[in-house]
């Protein structure tokens, strides 16, 4: 099913110092990308953005600060911002908070996969 926009993709902004891996192959900012109907995580758009999710700090999907492994979904409007936000701000903000899941997100991920060998 389609967003009420129509749109099959998500609007991608980025910002700060990761800026670069976007000039760097010469792509447009804001740009669009194609999601299927089940969406796709921040972490994936990332990847395939060509930068690196580590350096990462904060997604905002829609003007809400959400985890970089929850799914993006058509017509979404997505923000990837770097580490340098001040302090005050991350915690106001929320990104403090998705830090700290993603943190525990990974580090769980770590022990499934030292489990599953």
């Amino acid at each position: 099913m389609k967003p009420a926009d129509g749109k099959d993709s998500v609007e991608i902004r980025i910002f700060g110092s990761l800026r670069r891996y976007m000039d760097d192959q010469g792509l447009s900012n804001p740009l669009e990308r194609q999601v299927g109907p089940d969406g796709v995580s921040a972490y994936a758009l990332a990847k395939d953005l060509g930068i690196p999710p580590e350096k990462v700090e904060a997604v905002f999907c829609n003007g809400r600060v959400q985890n970089i492994y929850d799914p993006v979904h058509r017509g979404d409007r997505l923000a990837l911002a770097p580490y340098g936000t001040p302090g005050p701000y991350r915690v106001f903000l929320g990104m403090a908070r998705e830090n700290r899941e993603r943190k525990r997100r990974e580090e769980q991920a770590r022990v499934d996969d030292v489990c599953s060998d």
